[in-house]
C-alpha cells in the first residue's frame, strides 16, 4: 500500500512539473512577442556615398531595420537614383531625403550649395590660403588689405580690415570633400558659401583690394566689429596724417595771386567864381582848389 501511494505522488509530480515548463515557455514565448520591436525593410546605402557623389541602382539596397523608422527616409529606390548627395552616407545608412539634392540638380559642388546661397571662387597661395588649411568644412574670415584713399585728398596709407566673417570653405581646388583629420591641401582656388550680396562685395574686393584668408574655429560663431588698421597708425601717427612720400603730401599747392596796385583815385577840383566890382565894369574869376592848395586859374571873365 505505501509502495503504491508513492508511486501516485511521483507521478503526480512529474505531471505537475512538465505542466509548470509548458506553462512558463508559453508565457515567455508571448512576452519575447510583446517586447521584440517589429522589423521592417528600409533602404539603404549599399557602399560609403561621399558628398557629391549620383546615386546609381547598385548603390542601393534594402535591408532589416529595427526600431522606429527615420524620419525623412526613403521608401522606393525610384526617389533617390539620380540624385546627389549632399551630405556624406555610410554603408547600411538609411537613405534620407534631407541628405540627397532636389530631383535634376546633378551631382558635384552645384548640388551641395543650398537654395539662396552662392558660392564665390578665390584665388590663393600659401599666404592667402593659410599654408593649405582653408579646406572644404572649415570657417574663414576675409581680411582685405589696400589703400581706401589713394587718388584723393584723403589719408593713403595702406589699411586693413576684416570684411566678412564666418564664411564657409565650401571647396578646396577640385576637393569637396571635408577632411576629418584637417590635412593641409595646397590648392591655387577656394570656392566659400555666401549670399548674394556677400558676393558682390568680394567680387569687388578682389578687384580693388588684396584679399587674405584667416582661419577661425569651427564652433566660434560670434562676430566680432572691427574698426580697421591703418600702417600709419603702427608708426604712431596720427590717423589722419599724411605720409611724407606719398603723392597727396608731394603735391605743392598753388602760388597765391599776388596784391595789384591800383592807382589812386583822384579827387575831384573844387571851382569858385569870385566877381569884382569897379568903375571899369565888373568881372568874373574862376578858381580851381584841389584839397588845400589852389588850383591854377584857368578862366577870367571882364564884365
Amino acid at each position: 500500500m505505501n509502495k503504491r501511494l508513492a508511486l501516485v505522488f511521483a507521478f503526480a509530480f512529474v505531471i505537475s512539473a512538465a505542466a509548470s515548463l509548458l506553462i512558463y515557455r508559453l508565457v515567455s514565448a508571448r512576452l519575447d512577442t510583446a517586447a521584440r520591436p517589429a522589423q521592417t525593410k528600409l533602404l539603404v546605402a549599399a557602399r560609403d556615398l561621399a558628398l557629391g557623389t549620383l546615386i546609381k541602382e547598385p548603390d542601393l539596397k534594402f535591408a532589416d531595420w529595427t526600431g522606429p523608422v527615420p524620419q525623412h527616409s526613403l521608401k522606393a529606390k525610384e526617389d533617390a537614383i539620380d540624385r546627389g548627395v549632399i551630405a556624406g552616407i555610410f554603408t547600411d545608412e538609411p537613405i534620407l531625403e534631407t541628405r540627397l539634392a532636389p530631383k535634376g540638380a546633378g551631382a558635384g559642388l552645384a548640388a551641395t550649395i543650398p537654395v539662396g546661397m552662392r558660392a564665390v571662387a578665390i584665388r590663393v597661395n600659401e599666404v592667402v590660403g593659410i599654408s593649405g588649411f582653408a579646406v572644404p568644412g572649415m570657417k574663414v574670415d576675409v581680411l582685405i588689405l589696400g589703400n581706401p584713399g589713394a587718388g584723393s585728398g584723403r589719408d593713403s596709407s595702406t589699411m586693413s580690415k576684416i570684411l566678412l566673417q564666418n564664411m564657409e570653405v565650401l571647396s578646396a581646388g577640385q576637393q569637396i570633400q571635408k577632411d576629418s583629420e584637417g590635412k593641409p591641401v595646397s590648392v591655387q582656388v577656394v570656392n566659400l558659401l555666401v549670399t548674394p550680396e556677400q558676393a558682390e562685395i568680394l567680387s569687388l574686393a578682389s578687384n580693388d583690394a588684396r584679399i587674405q584668408l584667416v582661419l577661425r574655429n569651427p564652433l566660434d560663431s560670434k562676430e566680432t566689429k572691427t574698426r580697421g588698421s591703418r600702417l600709419a597708425e603702427l608708426f604712431g601717427q596720427p590717423a589722419g596724417a599724411l605720409k611724407t612720400d606719398s603723392p597727396v603730401a608731394r603735391r605743392a599747392p598753388p602760388p597765391k595771386p599776388k596784391p595789384v596796385a591800383q592807382a589812386p583815385k583822384e579827387t575831384p577840383p573844387i571851382v569858385i567864381e569870385i566877381y569884382h566890382g569897379g568903375r571899369g565894369g565888373s568881372r568874373r574869376q574862376d578858381s580851381k582848389f584841389k584839397g588845400e592848395e589852389p588850383a591854377v586859374e584857368k578862366k577870367v571873365e571882364e564884365k
